[in-house]
Parts: structure tokens; C-alpha cells; sequence
């Protein structure tokens, strides 16, 4: 029978093409802040290396962003580039692979190279979050294991900046998990070879990245705020029963608990960074 007088929903859905805050060219205008919740004019997000003038959050950053804030102009040679294969034949990997390799313009999830930092040649790599969640396949594993060995072989320092949700890829299965490991051996034959390696983490850092070559430099350095650890604070709390702290997993939880050796904002990575080079040539 035909409803006549049906109620009326109380809400309507409407879809765009677009989050908040963006145009339907995809161009940022506006962008809300994780922490605060304030409206940030994308431009002026720019210029504060995409740190809250509000709160002090640190936004996440592209691997490329990265890049032109830390290293002397023109002075990235990267590395040979790498592109994952299908090992499993997991349904529509291939595609996920394409649509981040043209929205990010890299060919896995680290940018990885030669670089200079205030005059001092290291290898510098940089994960980026937006491929795949930052997670670690085959080819970060390769690239990350190739870039100590590249550093033993030029005698040269290796910074790596990391920032994975994701840990190990579960598309590629073992695949994935044996670069934990396999990352892990290439830092010890960095060490063995009297190399200095520096290690900092963003937000988040999780699962299999800091788990193997994250939590692994001779020094460790965080972003404010940034999220540490391997399972995520809410496992975490279900698995053991506790009710955790408020700041658990973050940075400075793990500089108070003597996981990391210091706290750096971002304005000041690249002197920090500059200046450690410079005492471990």
C-alpha cells in the first residue's frame, strides 16, 4: 500500500566531489586543523612549513615538501628508481600503485637519494604518508636497505625521515613483514662500519616502520605531538585491559621515557639536522 503520509527523513546526504575546504579542482583553499579544529588558509599554511599557527600541530607533509624544506638547492641526486611488482596478485594493487604514483610523482612510498644539508652530503630518504599510508613493501625495503649500503660505500652519513601509518603492506603479505628485518641487518652493517645514522620520526610512525630501521638511528629525533609506536594507542588499551595515559605514544611520552633523544619542531629540523652532520663527518 502506498504511503501517503509517510515521515519525512531528517536528514539529507548530500555527496561532492570534494572535501571541505577544497575547490572542485582539488586545488586546497582552507584546511582544519587536526588539533584545533581552526580554519587555516591553505597559503598561509605555506608559509608556516604546514605547522598550526593556532596549536602548534604539525600537518603531514609530502615527501617532495619535505625534500625543498630540508636539502641545499639543487643538490638531490635520487636514486635508482624501483616500481612494485603484484607478488600475491592482490585485486586492484596495481591500481593503487598508479593512482599514488601520479598523485605524488614517486615511484614507491620513499623519496631516496644523495643530498646535501647545510653543505654536508648524506643520503637522505623520506617516506611519504599519502602512498599507500606509508607503508613498507618490497620496494621501501629495497630502497631504504640500498641506501645504507650506498652510504658504506660512499662513507656517508644516512638520515631517513619516517611517517607510516601503515607498517608493513599487506598487499604484498610476507613480502612485506621479511623488509623488517631486512632493514633492520642493513643498519647493523651500517653501524659495524662506524657510519652515523639519524633517525626521525613524524606523524604517525607505526607498525612495521618503527619496528625495524625507524627505531634504530643512533639518534632519534620526533616532531611535537607525532604518534609513535607499533599498535595504536586504542589496541593498545582493548589488549591490555588499563587505561593508558593521555599522552601515551606520543613523542613526548617516548622523550620521557627515554625512547627518543629529542623533540625538534619543524621551523628548526634543518639546523638540528645540519648541525648533527657536521659533528659526525
Amino acid at each position: 500500500m502506498l504511503r501517503v503520509f509517510r515521515s519525512k527523513p531528517k536528514y539529507a546526504t548530500v555527496r561532492s566531489s570534494a572535501p571541505d575546504g577544497e575547490r572542485r579542482d582539488g586545488d586546497p583553499l582552507w584546511v582544519r586543523c587536526d588539533s584545533c579544529s581552526s580554519l587555516i588558509y591553505k597559503k598561509e599554511l605555506h608559509k608556516t612549513l604546514y605547522v598550526c599557527s593556532h596549536c602548534g600541530f604539525h600537518f603531514r607533509m609530502s615527501a617532495w615538501e619535505r625534500l625543498r624544506m630540508l636539502v641545499d638547492e639543487n643538490s638531490f641526486q635520487p636514486a635508482e628508481p624501483l616500481v612494485s611488482v603484484n607478488p600475491l596478485g592482490f585485486p586492484g594493487y596495481e591500481e593503487k600503485i598508479a593512482q599514488s604514483q601520479e598523485a605524488l610523482q614517486l615511484d614507491d612510498g620513499i623519496l631516496i637519494g644523495e643530498a646535501k644539508i647545510q653543505g654536508h652530503s648524506c643520503v637522505l630518504g623520506i617516506i611519504d604518508f599519502g602512498f599507500i599510508g606509508g607503508s613498507m613493501g618490497s620496494v621501501v625495503g629495497e630502497q631504504i636497505t640500498r641506501g645504507f649500503e650506498y652510504g658504506i660505500d660512499k662513507q656517508l652519513p644516512v638520515v631517513i625521515i619516517s611517517g607510516g601509518g601503515g607498517g608493513a603492506r599487506m598487499q604484498e603479505g610476507i613480502f612485506s613483514l621479511m623488509q623488517m628485518a631486512k632493514t633492520a641487518q642493513a643498519v647493523g652493517r651500517f653501524s659495524k662500519a662506524g657510519l652515523f645514522y639519524l633517525s626521525v620520526l613524524t606523524h604517525p610512525t607505526m607498525g612495521g616502520v618503527y619496528a625495524s630501521f625507524a627505531s634504530l638511528g643512533d639518534i632519534i629525533l620526533a616532531e611535537p605531538k607525532a604518534l609513535i609506536g607499533f599498535a595504536g594507542p586504542r589496541i593498545v588499551a582493548e589488549t591490555t585491559r588499563q587505561q593508558l595515559p593521555p599522552d601515551f605514544q606520543t613523542a613526548e611520552y617516548a622523550l620521557k621515557n627515554g625512547m627518543i633523544d629529542g623533540i625538534v619542531p619543524r621551523s628548526e629540523l634543518k639546523d638540528t639536522i645540519g648541525k648533527l652532520l657536521s659533528f659526525h663527518l
